[in-house]
């Protein structure tokens, strides 16, 4: 999953640091393989600020956001990006001190696509990165929707594909990008949660865009945006080549057979999150038609090309 793009030393968690006028960040202490050095908290405005994903339930982190603010500042609005348990559940906690309402596109299924929606009423679960199923906004954001947020002018921009519920958030020629365009990896995309479709559908609307800088929820900032959505783009192209290559010879293979062919290298612990990378690419193949899968489309099914 890593990727050499952006990475820098790691900066310590609970410190509020400025990044740029304007914007500032915390991370949580909550280092992983999933979520690098932690999730990035960011800070938008002076004085009355935004806070844009709050981050896990975790006491210290609401303690060092809320002291790492200047004298007579005041969280007004808190942002969230989507709903998995490293970005969302410490907006109630932080709600209830600040009296800030929480902003985002929709509780966890929100957005999600009709052949998602058939696959978990099939009985596909979530493949343990961990949904805040409880979370629920005061205010639902729409895709395009303009409006202030410390004091700036901020676009909400719908970018389903890590998660259904996924919003951008744009504010001084910068994205907040969450988990969908990050510098030290390439994002998870595990289904019912996670939709290859959508997902290359919304970098193809982030690449038409002429934004300076990505601020993503894990890692470094990305300077160089044009760059990183074509390498996401091409990386998921040549995993689709991949499968196709290898399902060219008209046999019919497994999630578990093309995921052991084509991650060689990959630590046995991260084997299922690749299995479920693998069934996210079956599954955008299935719905263009270019595979088909036996009996029907399913984690346990046979997969084979037909075009």
């Amino acid at each position: 999953m890593a990727h050499d793009h952006v990475l820098e030393d790691r900066p310590p968690a609970g410190v509020m640091s400025q990044l740029e006028p304007g914007i500032r960040r915390i991370i949580a202490p909550n280092p992983s393989p999933m979520t690098y050095w932690g999730t990035n908290t960011f800070v938008l405005g002076e004085g009355d600020v935004a806070v844009i994903d709050p981050g896990p339930a975790d006491k210290t982190h609401l303690r060092a956001l809320l002291d790492g603010l200047e004298r007579g500042e005041r969280i007004t609005q808190i942002l969230v990006t989507h709903s998995h348990l490293d970005h969302s559940p410490l907006a109630g906690p932080l709600s209830e001190v600040t009296g800030a309402k929480v902003h985002a596109f929709g509780d966890a299924v929100a957005g999600r696509s009709a052949v998602m929606t058939e696959l978990v009423a099939r009985g596909l679960a979530s493949g343990g990165e961990g949904v805040d199923a409880a979370f629920r906004p005061d205010i639902y954001l729409s895709d395009g929707e303009i409006f202030t947020a410390g004091g700036c002018q901020v676009e909400a921009i719908w970018t389903p594909g890590h998660f259904s519920n996924h919003l951008s958030f744009t504010a001084q020629d910068a994205v907040f990008t969450g988990d969908h365009i990050m510098g030290w990896a390439s994002s998870l995309v595990s289904p019912p949660d996670g939709d290859l479709t959508a997902f290359m559908s919304s970098c193809q609307k982030l690449a038409q865009r002429r934004d300076r800088i990505y601020y993503p929820a894990h890692g470094a900032a990305i300077d160089t945006p044009a760059a990183r959505i074509a390498w996401l783009i091409g990386h998921r192209k040549s995993r689709e080549a991949n499968i196709l290559d290898l399902l060219s010879d008209g046999r019919p293979a497994t999630i578990p057979t093309l995921t052991k062919a084509i991650y060689t290298e990959t630590p046995k612990a991260l084997i299922p999150a690749a299995e479920r990378n693998v069934f996210a690419h079956l599954i955008d193949l299935a719905t263009r038609e270019i595979v088909a899968a036996r009996p029907q489309l399913d984690a346990r099914a046979e997969f084979l090309r037909i075009a």
